[in-house]
């Protein structure tokens, strides 16, 4: 009896054991974290003060030049009668010289390690991340004037007017200068891809680690927002500094469930891992693929805000984030579409019976020249139409009204010393095998006003990404009057090329067999239908104006400020 008794007491305390010690484990990591986030945040302090004095300095003296130049037109024009205008370019103020939004005068830290902007490409084909940046740096400007936008740059060779100058001339995006603070990080490289060749998934994210702690180094915000996807540093902060609120702009998962789900694809068109997951190689894969997964989605559980760029990033961030964010306030992820630029593209370009002459039978694809992008089955499927067309005499005097020959213009950026160029080549060579170099046109690194005049000349803007997670270019080509044929998959499927009510606004397809007929049926639409297509695709591309995202991005962040006001 007493050897039961005593196995019994031996089994209790190993059960207790085996419970009690990995949470003691975590309480005491949580305490150390948070000893170390306020070490951090004694050691900032002083930076901190700092800034908030600069700060103040710049505004003073931008308010002395403000008001020196109202003056000086007063002087110049005194029978105006209006003489006292409010400069609309200063942020939130608003008409009668009053501050739009609250007087909340917190320091946000926006963490986006590339903000690289070149002066010539002002389109998707340079990636879109950059303007929603800075399209909530103004936003949030607008609505807390007081407020401090840091951002966490790696980008040491640009200074902060270099870099507002460029955000002006790209995006048209004019920011009040004071407010703005750029914080330099010195470990990027941590998360570049080409620091881990295998594991990449795993390595980035521990990499953003690094780089996050390096950021918090040189200053601890008051609200912390992750703009490029690096949820394990929200995670880090909360740790750290479990009453700073955090927020997340998640453009795409880290990893998703079509991820999963293309290793075990038969029919290669899921992607860059289509198959991937066959042999023992691809089982090893899917399991370390799955328990990132895991990870990643406890990771969700530390963000208070989540917005995502479309309907099908939010249903992968629902998935993946949502068990782990049941307890929390605001637990399901809002769609904020990224601002594009439809005004610009609504007042350049003329969409009419009239402007339809003008438009050649050309075929436009703008993405960034990497493999993702899959211009190949374009190629293919260009290739498929114009052997077609050469075919059928009678196909060809419907498709080609005007005579001309069917052209195709590809258009993006190119990372230089890097696969990309690489992999460009080799889309000349398949252009040539496929007889059809004559008739593609590679447009790399074009600059904005390249791309508008193509914009305004073709007929067709095409996408063939798998999943694209939301799709600026072709928000882009709706925009400018030219008829979409997409990827039936990812946010052009779901959001973007959809039909609203009163006719489609697109074509959508998967294989190189339907962009191929796709592409004879759009410019095969007699003269009346294809106007009238196009401009129900310019009147769908409204909702992804500058302004609806200022609105929707503006009360996703208001409750990081009500949060941050009730610490």
């Amino acid at each position: 009896m007493a050897f039961f008794a005593s196995v019994s007491v031996t089994l209790l305390v190993l059960t207790a054991t085996f419970f009690l010690i990995p949470t003691a484990f975590a309480y005491g990591l949580k305490a150390v974290l948070c000893s170390v986030g306020w070490s951090l945040r004694n050691k900032t302090n002083a930076r901190r003060e700092l800034i908030l004095s600069q700060v103040r300095a710049e505004e003073e003296q931008h308010q002395s030049k403000h008001s020196a130049s109202l003056a000086s037109a007063s002087a110049s024009s005194p029978e105006d009668d209006d003489w006292e205008k409010v400069d609309s370019t200063v942020p939130g103020v608003a008409g009668n010289g009053k501050p739009l939004g609250e007087d909340w005068e917190g320091i946000i830290g926006f963490f986006h390690p590339f903000c690289p902007l070149s002066h010539k490409t002002r389109s998707n084909a340079g990636g879109g991340g950059e303007r929603v940046l800075w399209a909530a740096v103004k936003a949030t400007q607008e609505r807390w004037p007081k407020a401090v936008c840091a951002i966490y740059t790696g980008d040491h060779e640009v200074t902060k007017a270099a870099m507002l100058e460029r955000v002006e001339t790209r995006f048209n995006i004019k920011l009040h200068a004071p407010t703005v603070v750029l914080l330099y990080l010195s470990t990027r490289k941590y998360i570049l891809s080409s620091m881990y060749p295998h594991f990449t998934l795993l390595g980035q994210s521990l990499g953003s680690l690094i780089v996050a702690f390096d950021a918090f180094n040189l200053l601890v915000p008051d609200i912390y927002i992750d703009t490029m996807g690096y949820a394990f540093t929200i995670a880090l902060s909360k740790f750290l500094f479990p009453s700073v609120p955090t927020g997340a702009y998640v453009h795409y998962p880290t990893i998703s469930t079509d991820m999963l789900s293309s290793l075990d694809d038969s029919t290669g068109i899921k992607g860059l891992n289509s198959g991937a997951g066959a042999g023992w190689k691809g089982v090893a894969k899917k399991k370390y693929w799955h328990i990132f997964a895991s990870i990643y989605g406890w990771v969700g559980s530390k963000v208070d805000v989540v917005m995502t760029n479309s309907s099908w990033t939010s249903a992968h961030i629902n998935s993946l984030w949502g068990p782990s964010r049941k307890r929390l306030e605001h637990k399901n992820a809002t769609v904020v579409f990224p601002p594009t630029a439809v005004s610009e593209l609504h007042s350049s370009i003329d969409v009419s019976s009239s402007s339809e002459s003008t438009r050649e039978p050309s075929i436009v694809y703008i993405a960034q020249f990497r493999p993702e992008k899959n211009h190949s089955l374009i190629l293919r499927a260009f290739a498929r139409f114009v052997n077609e067309t050469r075919n059928n005499n009678n196909n060809n005097d419907k498709i080609t009204a005007s005579g001309s020959t069917p052209k195709l213009i590809l258009i993006g950026s190119v990372r230089h010393s890097s696969p990309d160029e690489t992999h460009i080549y080799h889309l000349r060579l398949l252009a040539h095998e496929l007889h059809i170099r004559d008739q593609t046109t590679f447009l790399c690194d074009a600059s904005w006003p390249t791309i508008l005049s193509h914009l305004r000349t073709s007929s067709i803007g095409t996408n063939a990404m798998w999943s694209e997670h939301f799709g600026i270019g072709v928000v882009e080509y709706q925009a400018a009057g030219l008829i979409s044929v997409v990827h039936d998959s990812g946010g052009p499927r779901e959001d973007i090329v959809i039909d609203l009510g009163d006719g489609a606004t697109g074509f959508r397809a998967s294989t190189e067999e339907e962009f191929a007929a796709a592409f004879e049926a759009a410019l095969a639409l007699p003269e009346q239908e294809r106007v009238a297509m196009r401009l129900r695709a310019r009147k769908s591309a409204l909702r992804f104006t500058e302004e609806e995202f200022a609105r929707k991005w503006i009360e996703e962040v208001a409750k990081l400020v009500s949060q941050c006001r009730k610490k």
